[in-house]
């Protein structure tokens, strides 16, 4: 896979990154996590805090995640959710 995105990975994340954060609700926009880089479809709706926070980021040490209970999948199943509201 390339780092390229086509015209529908740019709309599908386009409209991720309006919705909420799949973790604490924050209103977007929102970041657009990869679950795994280039695979483009799977990115979850993440705050900045929730996101890359050095305390509860999934890029840091995970409390909020910790504290809604949440891995990965389940955030990208909150996204994939609203996505289809």
């Amino acid at each position: 896979m390339n780092g390229r995105l086509n015209a529908r990975e740019k709309a599908w994340m386009g409209r991720v990154k309006e919705l909420p954060c799949s973790v604490c609700d924050r209103p977007g926009p929102s970041d657009a996590h990869h679950i795994k880089q280039g695979q483009h479809y799977t990115v979850v709706a993440l705050c900045k805090s929730c996101h890359q926070g050095p305390k509860m980021g999934w890029h840091g040490e995970r409390r909020a995640w910790a504290i809604a209970k949440m891995d990965e999948l389940d955030a990208l199943a909150v996204t994939l959710r609203r996505m289809d509201e």
